[in-house]
C-alpha cells in the first residue's frame, strides 16, 4: 500500500475556507500619481468583429492565411486587428521581416494600440538583426508616448546598453513586470539593496520567492524601514499567509483600522492568544468606530472567558451591520448556552431570529437545529427548521445544502409534495452546487451517482467565448479581447493602483487576467470570492448578479486546462473525464509546479513515495511530476486504483485518494452505506468531507457548463 497522498491545505490552496476571506486583493498599492485612474474607465470594449472573432482561438499557423485575407482590408478596424495579430504571431515564430511589413503605418490607423504597435515594430526590427532601426523605434515610442506603460519596454531595451534608462524605468513605472525584471538583474549583481527588494515586496508579489525577499527586508533592513515600508512587507506575508510574520509587520505599520485588526489576526492565527488580545484590545481603544472593530470585537470575544466575552459581543451587536451583529448574537447566545443562562439565552435567540432572521448567523442557528432534530429522529420537526432557511436565508451558503436535506427528510416521512418542490428549489436557485448535482441524480438524470459516474463518458463542448473585462483601461480591453493576454496582464500592473481594496469590477478583471497568464490559483481564488463579497458588502450583490448569469463567468472558475491530456489517460484508465478535471481543480487549480505542506507534487498532487510505487506497478522507468502528462498518467493510475479498492464507489475512491485507504475503510465499517448521502455527512475528517463535497460539486460544474445535454436540461429548470 503506497503512503496515501494529501490534498494542499486550504490556506495553501486559498479557496473557499475561513482563512480565504481573510485576503482582500493581491498586490500593494502603486501610489504613482496620474491624471486619470485607468482602471476606472468607463468604456467597454468587446471585439464582436465576426470575421475577428473565431480566428481568435486559433494557432498561429492555423490563422495566418485568413489573417493576412483581412489584413488586406483598408481603413477598416478589421483589418487593422487582423494586422496587428498577424504581426505578433509572426515576431512570436521569429519572422521579423514578414512582421515589419504587416506594422507598416498601422499606429496611424490604429492608434487604440499606437505604443504597443512600435513596441511590436522595435521587436520585429530586432529579430531582423537591425539593431540600429530598433533603437531609433525605441526612441520614437519614449518621444511620442512618454506617460504610456509601453515606455517601460523601451526603458528596458535601451538599458541593455545605457544603464541610466533602467534608472528611469525604475523611477517611473515601478510596477512594471520590466522593471521588476530590472530591480532582478540588479540584485543578482549585488544582493544588498535595499530599496530594490522593497520594489519587489510592493510590486512583485507574484514571484516565486518573494517570501525569502519579505524575510530579508524584515531581518537584514528592519531598523531602515518606515512605517510604510513595513506596511508594504505586511500586506505581501499576508498575502502569502505567513500570518504570524504579517501580524508582527502590521504592528509596525502605520496605525489605521485595518492595520490594527490585521496585528491582532496575524498574531491570533499564528497562536498567539495573549498577545492578540492585547493587540485587539489596542486596536478597539484606537477606533472605537471603524467599520473593522464589530470584526475585531467578535475575535477578542473568541479568545477570552465567557464571562469576559459577553461585553465585547454586546458592544459589537450595538455597533455592527446586521450581518456582523447576527453574528455577534450567535456566538453570545452560544455562550450564555454554556453559561447555563436559559432565559437570557431565549431573550437571544428570539432576538437572533426575529431581529437578525436575515443574516447568515441565523441560518447557521436553524441548521444546527434541524440536524438536532434528525438525529433524534424528529424527521418532521427537521423538516420545519430547513424550510426556514430556504424562506429567510436563501442567499446563505448552507441554504443548497438545506434545501435538499428538506427534500431527503420529507422523502422520509412520505411528504411528496414538500420533497417534490425542494428538489426543484435546489435545481432552479442553486445549480452551481454540490448539492444540485445530487438532485439531479435523485431525479433520475444521466449525471451519474456515486457507483456509477466513474465509467461515463460526457461530451465535452468547450466555448470560445470569455467574459469581458468590467474594468480597465480601452487598450487593456481590446488587448484582451484579442487574446493577447500576456500583453494584458503587465498592462494591467500598471494600471490597477487599488490593489489593496480592490473594486467588484477590478478584483474580477485581476481574477480573468490571471487566469489567462495560467495563473489559477489565484485567478479562481479571486474570481470565487466575489460570491463572499457580495454576501459581506450588500452593494455589490446587483454587480455579482449580473455576472453570475453569464455562462462565461462560470466558465472562468471552472476552466479546461490540458484537457486532451486529460481525456486520453480518462480513456486509457476507464475514467470520467470530468471526475479527473474536477479533482485537479480541487488539488492543484491547475497549477503543475505546485507543492503541498506534506510534499505532493503537481496537478494531482501526487506524493513522491507513491508515485514511486506507481511507477513499479506501471513499469514506469522515468518521470516528472511537476510534467503534467507525467503528473495526470502517475494520478489517474493512482485513482483507477482507489476505484478498483471499492467496487467502483467513486465516493469512496475520491476520500481514499484524499484521506488514504486505511481511514475510508474505517468509517465504512462504522458508517455503513445504506445512504451515501447520510455517509458524506457523517465523515470525520472535516478536510476530507468538504474535499468529498468539493470535487463532486466541480465534477458537476464542469458537466452542467460544457455537456449540452444535461445544460439544457437544467435550463429548463430554472
Amino acid at each position: 500500500m503506497p503512503t496515501p497522498k494529501r490534498q494542499i491545505s486550504p490556506a495553501s490552496l486559498a479557496i473557499a475556507t475561513g482563512l480565504c476571506t481573510l485576503l482582500v486583493g493581491i498586490f500593494l498599492v502603486i501610489g504613482l500619481k496620474r491624471s486619470q485612474h485607468p482602471s476606472e474607465a468607463p468604456a467597454e470594449v468587446n471585439v464582436t468583429d465576426a470575421k475577428i472573432s473565431p480566428l481568435l482561438p486559433q494557432a498561429p499557423a492555423q490563422r495566418a492565411i485568413p489573417l493576412a485575407a483581412l489584413a488586406q482590408l483598408e481603413k477598416s478596424q478589421t483589418g487593422n486587428r487582423a494586422r496587428y495579430l498577424l504581426a505578433a504571431d509572426q515576431i512570436q515564430q521569429r519572422q521579423g521581416e514578414k512582421a515589419l511589413t504587416s506594422l507598416q503605418g498601422l499606429e496611424q490607423d490604429y492608434p487604440l494600440l499606437g505604443p504597443e504597435i512600435l513596441v511590436k515594430r522595435a521587436q520585429a526590427y530586432e529579430l531582423s538583426g537591425n539593431q540600429a532601426e530598433a533603437t531609433a523605434t525605441w526612441q520614437d515610442l519614449l518621444n511620442r508616448y512618454p506617460d504610456q506603460p509601453a515606455v517601460a519596454e523601451a526603458l528596458y531595451a535601451l538599458g541593455r546598453a545605457q544603464p541610466q534608462y533602467w534608472d528611469q524605468a525604475i523611477a517611473r513605472f515601478p510596477a512594471h513586470p520590466r522593471t521588476i525584471e530590472i530591480a532582478q538583474a540588479r540584485l543578482k549583481q549585488n544582493p544588498k539593496q535595499p530599496q530594490l527588494l522593497l520594489l519587489l515586496a510592493k510590486h512583485a508579489l507574484y514571484l516565486p520567492d518573494i517570501t525569502a525577499i519579505l524575510d530579508r527586508l524584515a531581518s537584514e533592513y528592519k531598523d531602515q524601514l518606515t512605517p510604510a515600508d513595513w506596511e508594504a512587507i505586511a500586506f505581501g506575508y499576508w498575502q502569502k499567509q505567513a500570518y504570524g510574520k504579517a501580524g508582527a509587520a502590521y504592528a509596525l505599520a502605520p496605525r489605521t483600522p485595518l492595520n490594527a485588526y490585521r496585528t491582532g489576526r496575524g498574531l491570533q492565527l499564528d497562536s498567539k492568544d495573549q498577545q492578540a488580545v492585547q493587540a485587539y484590545q489596542r486596536m478597539v481603544a484606537l477606533f472605537p468606530t471603524a467599520k473593522e472593530t464589530p470584526k475585531t470585537l467578535i475575535r477578542l470575544a473568541g479568545l477570552l472567558p465567557a464571562k469576559q466575552a459577553l461585553p465585547s459581543l454586546d458592544r459589537a451587536i450595538q455597533i455592527s451591520p446586521a450581518a456582523q451583529a447576527g453574528e455577534a448574537l450567535l456566538a453570545k447566545l452560544n455562550l450564555l448556552d454554556s453559561l447555563n443562562s436559559l432565559q437570557a439565552a431565549a431573550q437571544a435567540r428570539q432576538l437572533l431570529l426575529t431581529t437578525y432572521t436575515k443574516t447568515d448567523a441565523a441560518a447557521e442557528f436553524r441548521w444546527f437545529e434541524a440536524q438536532k432534530r434528525a438525529e433524534s429522529q424528529d424527521v418532521a420537526g427537521a423538516v420545519k427548521w430547513a424550510q426556514q432557511i430556504t424562506l429567510h436565508n436563501p442567499d446563505s451558503e448552507l441554504a443548497p445544502q438545506a434545501t435538499f436535506w428538506t427534500g431527503k427528510w420529507a422523502d422520509q416521512i412520505g411528504s411528496e409534495s414538500t420533497a417534490k418542490r425542494a428538489f426543484k428549489q435546489v435545481l432552479a436557485n442553486y445549480p452551481e452546487s454540490y448539492y444540485a448535482w445530487r438532485t439531479a441524480a435523485l431525479q433520475g438524470w444521466s449525471v451519474g451517482d456515486f457507483t456509477t459516474v466513474r465509467h461515463l463518458s460526457p461530451a465535452v463542448v468547450k466555448s470560445n467565448q470569455r467574459l469581458a473585462l468590467p474594468a480597465g483601461s480601452a487598450t487593456l480591453r481590446e488587448l484582451y479581447q484579442l487574446r493577447q493576454d500576456q500583453d494584458a496582464w503587465v498592462r494591467w500592473q500598471w494600471e490597477h493602483q487599488n490593489r489593496v481594496e480592490p473594486t467588484p469590477a477590478e478584483q474580477l478583471t485581476d481574477g480573468l487576467l490571471r487566469l489567462e497568464i495560467r495563473d489559477n490559483l489565484a485567478g479562481i481564488f479571486l474570481v470565487s470570492d466575489l460570491a463572499s463579497r457580495s454576501r459581506s458588502e450588500p452593494e455589490s450583490l446587483g454587480q455579482y448578479q449580473a455576472w453570475q448569469q453569464q455562462p462565461e463567468y462560470w466558465q472562468a472558475l471552472y476552466p479546461l486546462p490540458y484537457l486532451e491530456t486529460v481525456q486520453d489517460w480518462s480513456q486509457q484508465r476507464d475514467l470520467n473525464p470530468f471526475l479527473v478535471m474536477a479533482l485537479i481543480r480541487q488539488e492543484s487549480r491547475f497549477q503543475p509546479a505546485i507543492r503541498s505542506s506534506a510534499g505532493a507534487v503537481g496537478l494531482m498532487q501526487v506524493m513522491p513515495g507513491t508515485a514511486s510505487w506507481i511507477a513499479g506497478q506501471a513499469k514506469l522507468s522515468r518521470y516528472s511530476l511537476e510534467q503534467p502528462q507525467d503528473n495526470i498518467k502517475l494520478g489517474t493510475w493512482y485513482l483507477d486504483y482507489t476505484h478498483q479498492e471499492y467496487n467502483n464507489n467513486s465516493m469512496l475512491a475520491v476520500a481514499s485518494y484524499n484521506a488514504g485507504p486505511g481511514s475510508v475503510a474505517g468509517w465504512v465499517q462504522k458508517e455503513g452505506l445504506s445512504d451515501p448521502d447520510e455517509f458524506v455527512e457523517a465523515i470525520p475528517f472535516p478536510e476530507t468531507k468538504g474535499y468529498v463535497k468539493a470535487v463532486f460539486e466541480n465534477y458537476w460544474n464542469y458537466l452542467r457548463l460544457y455537456n449540452p445535454d444535461i445544460a439544457q436540461l437544467l435550463q429548463k429548470q430554472s
